[in-house]
């Protein structure tokens, strides 16, 4: 997820039990082996003992490109910074990156996903895990089968599949019962992806494509409590409250105090914006406070606004 996942929102989002691991933005890959500050830029948790959260969530290192030997480079490059875990990013839906040969582009060929993946995977040999991520295809479905089948046959060790072709964007529904049908194909594990914004959604997800795990993106920014109430109604069978407007907007503060150490103000107010308008479309007064404070740039101001008391019938909508 470009421009919104960052180390700070990694942080935040795995204070609080939910998530079993996170994924950093793609590292774009063209045909250079990349500098160790870029990587750093990324995925700041290499600089530490090991690639984790504060709180012990490993951090996968994501890399996006088509060039096998570039992607090979630089995967030993990950390797020798201390990376644990590689994902390869064959789902994003981006025009600019299509484009330019990345992301969703390669499901037009099944074979050129699997020797993307063999090249990572041979680099690295055994020593850490090489995963992926797709779609169900660029244009249609008819290469999900072969395309999954292919990730797996390069040497991936899991799975995330997004519910939609490329073409369907972000559009509902995500077809979670096609997820199912990969899963029955492949050995390795497949999780579900796409559309999981409520516990119902993760219920049906699961349900449609008999996947144990699913993957949030934007349903973890939209609803920061989702996963944690996730993991209660796993562990408990009681079905938490939704999120309240009050721990939203904390979250948000609290992601401001982080960026704002290094950030200038104006970016840190435009991260906001970013975070506050995926929380809008499910969130009655996070809808109400994006329109208020869509054309405030001061972050004081921002800030203050976000944590006036909430209206007294804000809520989730039905």
């Amino acid at each position: 997820m470009e421009g919104v996942i960052d180390a700070v929102s990694r942080d935040l989002l795995t204070r609080t039990a939910g998530f079993d691991w996170t994924v950093t933005e793609f590292v774009r890959v063209v045909d250079t082996r990349l500098p160790p500050r870029v990587f750093h830029r990324h995925c700041p948790e290499l600089l530490g003992e090991r690639p984790t959260t504060p709180t012990g969530q490993p951090v996968h290192l994501q890399l996006l490109g088509s060039d096998p030997k570039a992607l090979a480079d630089n995967a030993r490059q990950a390797l020798s910074l201390g990376a644990t875990s590689l994902d390869l990013n064959f789902g994003c839906p981006a025009k600019l990156v299509n484009r330019h040969d990345g992301g969703a582009s390669m499901l037009r060929d099944p074979q050129r996903v699997r020797t993307a993946v063999a090249a990572v995977h041979e680099a690295v040999g055994d020593t850490i895990p090489v995963t992926a991520k797709v779609r169900l295809g660029f244009a249609d479905r008819r290469l999900a089968l072969a395309c999954a089948q292919a990730a797996e046959d390069g040497g991936a060790r899991q799975l995330v599949v997004h519910g939609r072709t490329r073409n369907e964007g972000y559009r509902p529904p995500a077809h979670w019962e096609w997820i199912g049908r990969i899963r029955r194909r492949l050995s390795i594990p497949v999780i579900a992806n796409g559309d999981i914004w409520t516990l119902e959604d993760y219920w049906k997800a699961r349900t449609l494509s008999g996947c144990r795990d699913v993957m949030l993106g934007r349903g973890a920014l939209a609803d920061p409590g989702l996963a944690p109430r996730i993991r209660h109604w796993q562990a408990t069978g009681e079905r938490l409250a939704p999120t309240p407007w009050e721990q939203r907007a904390g979250i948000l503060a609290a992601y401001a105090a982080m960026q704002r150490t290094t950030l200038p103000d104006k970016i840190v107010t435009s991260l906001l914006k970013q975070w506050l308008n995926h929380m809008r479309s499910r969130d009655a007064e996070a809808a109400r406070r994006f329109q208020a404070l869509r054309r405030v740039t001061d972050l004081d101001a921002f800030l203050e606004g976000l944590q006036r008391p909430a209206h007294p019938h804000a809520g989730t909508p039905a």
